[in-house]
């Protein structure tokens, strides 16, 4: 063997287990690689093993492809992934895109990546334990990257009686926390309600005609009177019909009528005389 040839020989210096399903290898040259289990296998690493440059070089190139796809398969362990989902893990894991792209070319290949039934399982899980209507849920399934007919065919789970069983539970519930408003003003509120979580005004006005909004008049004239109260000390600089006309506008855009508010008006005006 020439001088050339034993310069251009490289030693496995150790072999050690390293996090997860992979070992660290360290070369006499100095240069340490991070190999998966398969590739230890495939190219018989031993410590004390001589290995030409050729061979590092294709060790080092099929690397990122091992390391990446143990990393993904690690993070499918935990739940479904979408494959935007999985794309992202790995650019963030700094894996190169052409080995991303045989990472997720793999994963289809063994079902681990489906977006449509995770879309499917997502629709039912929502359903099941949230308060979204499809809207939300439509929404939040683009931002994870399925497809506008996968995601169609996986609402199909969520059929229009459900949707509004859902937002009268959520309706309802809306309704409980609602205090110190007129009868417009809380049916104004737990319809925003309902359109916030994502429900259709089809679906929103089925809920609503199973609600039953009931009215106490002298309950509401009250509270009216409470607001008017806070009003009328909020505007007690104004001139009379300054304030008085912000005073309506007021409890007008709050859903009392204007005969209970000028009622208000005329008392508040004759206590003070």
């Amino acid at each position: 063997m020439n001088n050339e040839e034993i310069e251009g020989v490289i030693t496995v210096t150790k072999i050690a287990k390293g996090k997860g399903p992979f070992y660290n290898i360290q070369l006499s040259e100095g240069e340490g690689l991070r190999v998966s289990e398969d590739i230890l296998v495939r190219y018989r690493l031993l410590k004390g093993q001589e290995i030409s440059q050729q061979i590092i070089d294709e060790i080092r190139q099929s690397g990122g492809y091992d390391y990446g796809l143990q990393m993904a398969m690690n993070y499918l362990s935990y739940q479904l992934r979408t494959e935007k989902e999985i794309r992202t893990y790995l650019k963030d894991k700094e894996i190169e895109r052409e080995d991303r792209d045989k990472i997720v070319a793999k994963l289809k290949e063994l079902t681990l990546i489906d977006d449509l039934i995770y879309a499917e399982s997502y629709v039912r899980t929502q359903v099941r334990i949230s308060d979204k209507g499809p809207q939300t849920i439509t929404q939040q399934l683009r931002q994870k990257g399925v497809k506008a007919d996968e995601i169609e065919q996986a609402l199909s789970l969520y059929p229009k009686d459900s949707q509004v069983e859902i937002a009268l539970r959520t309706a309802e519930k809306a309704l409980k926390k609602i205090h110190g408003k007129s009868q417009r003003e809380t049916v104004q509120k737990v319809r925003q309600t309902l359109m916030q979580k994502g429900f259709s005004s089809e679906v929103i006005t089925g809920a609503m005609e199973s609600i039953e909004f009931e009215k106490d008049e002298d309950e509401e004239y009250a509270i009216l009177v409470q607001q008017g109260d806070k009003l009328w000390r909020r505007h007690a600089r104004l001139n009379a019909s300054k304030r008085n006309q912000k005073i309506k506008q007021s409890l007008y855009q709050k859903g009392y009528s204007f005969d209970d508010i000028q009622r208000y008006l005329d008392e508040k005006e004759e206590s003070d005389d």
